[in-house]
């Protein structure tokens, strides 16, 4: 009878030991972002490593359409972001940690006891809300993994030296690499004296002003083409500006690029 009880609790175990973590995901490096920038001005983006059936590794970051705003663990680290200013459990980038360091430990890609704010008491030292983290974990890991490239893992960020003379703007660029691939590539800018939003806001907001007179768009759509054409390329020094369909704007992107993936090699 004490066998019986015991082989029972076992395949308990087991099976609660499958259900709780699930991973189905092949060996790999897999990306997910949100489709957009939340109201803060951030877009949330993730980095999974797969090895051996099991997450061994999960970055959790953002990038902004903030004008001169670099990644947001780099932002949060700075003391930018703002958070640690009102909450006890830290700043952005040391709950987004606690986060990596709790699905790395439990493989439970399907937790689902979030409050209504989408806040869980079951991550230690992560009291902001991690419900869309966990909602783009699932996201990349049914993606497909993400090619091997050249580059080092990371965020870099590059501006241009000085205002342009005549628009007032100072372009930037941050560049998000997955196992070394280049998975994304935000193409932005700065005003000269702070009286406008980031160059892709005032764009997408209708100031900007170039879609009035650009027969291929808005700023920001001419943009999305250039970032799109580098990601497909791979390194931006492939992208020749005139094959570019649906942009005629002057690529600074590329120069830019090429300038922030120094430190990736």
């Amino acid at each position: 009878m004490k066998r019986s009880i015991a082989f029972v609790l076992a395949l308990g175990l087991v099976a609660a030991g499958f259900a709780f973590g699930q991973v189905k995901a092949k060996d790999g490096v897999y990306f997910a972002q949100d489709d957009n920038f939340s109201s803060s001005g951030w877009r949330d983006q993730v980095i999974v490593t797969v090895a051996g059936g099991k997450i061994t590794k999960v970055v959790w970051n953002g990038v902004p359409n903030l004008p001169g705003a670099s990644d947001k663990k780099s932002w949060a680290a700075s003391g930018k972001y703002g958070m640690k200013k009102v909450a006890k459990a830290g700043e952005w980038d040391v709950q987004a940690a606690a986060a990596e360091a709790w699905l790395v430990k439990t493989q439970d890609v399907g937790f689902s006891k979030f409050d209504k704010n989408g806040k869980t008491d079951a991550i230690t030292g992560a009291t902001m809300t991690t419900q869309g983290f966990l909602a783009l974990v699932n996201k990349a890991l049914a993606s497909a993994p993400v090619a091997k490239g050249a580059y080092k893992d990371g965020w870099y960020y590059a501006e241009a030296a000085d205002f342009d003379k005549n628009s007032g703007w100072k372009d930037s660029v941050l560049i998000t690499v997955a196992n070394g691939s280049i998975v994304d590539v935000l193409w932005n800018g700065i005003y000269k004296d702070n009286t406008k939003k980031s160059k892709l806001v005032e764009a997408i907001e209708g100031r900007y002003g170039m879609g009035k007179v650009a027969k291929k768009g808005e700023w920001n759509m001419q943009a999305k083409a250039f970032q799109d054409a580098i990601v497909a390329a791979g390194d931006p020094a492939k992208v020749k500006a005139e094959a570019v369909s649906g942009a005629s704007i002057h690529p600074t992107v590329l120069d830019l690029a090429a300038q922030a993936l120094k430190s990736a090699r």
